[in-house]
């Protein structure tokens, strides 16, 4: 949890405090700067297929340490942009290194370690992205005030790798049998050898020949691109209806902060109803009426506290309903590739949306047509988990999982039904 509150705060929600130093040092227009941010979601989208197949075969603890370090790495080369080419190129390698340590592997670890309740580990898990915007973006801000946006970077890499690269030496561990557990922390019985690790679920290869894989992914794809959109304009707008730097940053923080609470709820609610796209759709409702809200009001101070109250329950499954849909759709067995492949597509919606957003404001000086694409992009999102709500669920093949310190931290799998 502290590990995905760091990376989520110094990366994503980070986004909207660099728009407006880099355009005022550098003369970049606004969906340059958003473009550097895009172009780098691009490229992580398309190495996360990668990445997931490195966490199923060497383990999500090996895959974070060697991601700390690098991203730590990649924020240094941040701090020496001066041109735009380099603010592309320094952003897409820090998305990639930013993948090992973030989304895909402790996704992994959590449902590895975690089966009946599931849903509320993934909650916990969500309020680390949660405090990343509560507590970070907040604390980021001053640190550009007092540094400039260079220095910020310089301190992003020095907490990466002085925080998440011990924590995950000294205590991750990739499934329950290494700490001899079952998961859910059953106890291995004494005197019995370990266990094998059963699961059931298709390949990445398989899951790929299903319609409700492409339905499930576009799905994610258009609820991303409004979530992520608003997310990283969301300072700009309230600046561009007239609130100050400092509202702005805590308005941000505020929604944000909202999620520790609310993500705990949606995973307990999660793990006793039978299918997340209900509880998907219910989301994307309230974010449709969160937009809509922004748009009539103008961002006045009531609209604003309108717009927190839809968003509060809106974006409280955000990040939890692609791993728990990925679960309970198509298993356990191959989830980190599962997970990376279902990322290409559904990252791709946060690629094009700040560009977008970015070249609407520079056209017309104000972001209420943003909004409306916003809005319609969550409409569309309710309307396919609809879909695959009623779309048949594959049957899953049963695998043992065989884990070894002999088989050099690899895992093999065999198919036995």
């Amino acid at each position: 949890m502290v590990s995905v509150a760091l990376a989520a705060g110094l990366s994503f929600w980070s986004f909207g405090l660099y728009i407006d130093p880099l355009e005022q040092e550098f003369g970049w227009s606004r969906w340059e700067v958003s473009g550097g941010f895009s172009i780098a979601l691009l490229v992580g989208a398309l190495a996360s297929p990668l990445i997931g197949r490195g966490v199923d075969r060497y383990g999500p603890r090996r895959v974070v340490i060697l991601g700390a370090v690098l991203t730590a790495g990649s924020f240094l080369l941040l701090a020496t942009t001066s041109s735009l080419w380099q603010w592309f190129l320094y952003q897409s390698i820090a998305a990639v290194f930013r993948n090992m340590m973030f989304f895909i592997p402790f996704q992994t670890l959590v449902s590895r370690w975690f089966d009946r309740k599931r849903g509320l580990a993934v909650g916990i898990l969500g309020t680390g992205f949660s405090m990343g915007g509560f507590i970070v973006v907040p604390i980021l801000q001053a640190v550009i005030n007092a540094v400039q946006w260079e220095g910020s970077f310089v301190v992003s890499a020095i907490v990466t790798v002085a925080v998440v690269a011990p924590l995950a030496l000294l205590l991750i561990r990739d499934q329950p049998a290494d700490k001899g557990l079952q998961p859910d922390g059953d106890a291995q019985p004494e005197g019995e050898p370990p266990r094998p690790v059963v699961l059931t679920g298709l390949t990445d290869r398989q899951a790929l020949r299903t319609p409700l894989f492409w339905v499930i992914a576009i799905a994610l794809m258009v609820f991303f691109f409004g979530m992520f959109g608003w997310t990283a304009h969301a300072v700009p707008y309230y600046e561009s209806v007239g609130y100050s730097k400092w509202w702005a940053a805590q308005l941000l923080a505020i929604a944000a902060g909202s999620g520790i609470i609310t993500r705990l709820v949606f995973g307990y609610v999660a793990d006793r109803i039978s299918r997340i796209e209900v509880a998907a759709m219910a989301l994307c409702a309230c974010l449709t009426l969160s937009m809509v809200v922004l748009l009539v009001t103008g961002g006045s101070v009531t609209g604003v506290v309108f717009f927190l109250v839809f968003w509060f329950v809106g974006s409280s499954g955000g990040p939890m309903i692609e791993p728990l849909l990925t679960a309970r759709t198509f298993g356990m067995a191959y989830f980190a590739s599962i997970l990376g492949a279902i990322a290409i597509v559904s990252q791709s919606g946060q690629i094009v949306s700040p560009i977008i957003a970015g070249a609407i404001f520079d056209a017309t000086g104000e972001y209420d047509w943003a909004l409306v694409m916003f809005a319609c992009s969550m409409g569309l999102s309710l309307l396919l988990y609809w879909l695959a709500w009623k779309l048949p669920r594959p049957e899953l093949p049963v695998v043992t999982v065989v884990t070894s310190a002999e088989a050099g931290g690899e895992a093999g799998r065999t198919a036995e039904a």
